[in-house]
């Protein structure tokens, strides 16, 4: 898959379509990186879940997490990912953080 993003794309003769594709780039680094933002808050709440459980600090997954949320919400509010997505992401990362706040 990534030899398919490195392939040679066709030149644009139309300025106007030159724009168009310089535009795309910087807009497609952007989105690629709210995206690894966003992968990188949800797997770092959940690696501080699961240290948690093994016995480490209780109150770091929540701090972790209403970071977290602020994350989540951008990158849905920007269109990245649907509402819908962004939603569920962070209600299983709460409900894991109440779990296991319950279970102490």
């Amino acid at each position: 898959m990534a030899t398919a993003s490195k392939a040679k794309k066709k030149t644009v003769r139309l300025a106007s379509g030159r724009k168009r594709a310089r535009q795309d780039v910087k807009l497609n680094a952007a989105n690629t990186s709210l995206r690894s933002q966003f992968r990188t808050v949800v797997k770092n709440v959940q690696k501080a879940i699961d240290k948690a459980v093994a016995g480490g600090d209780k109150a770091a997954p929540a701090e972790l997490f209403k970071h977290a949320q602020s994350v989540i919400d951008s990158v849905a509010d920007k269109g990245i990912f649907h509402k819908n997505k962004a939603a569920r992401h962070k209600s299983r990362l709460s409900a894991k953080i109440k779990a296991l706040s319950a279970a102490a």
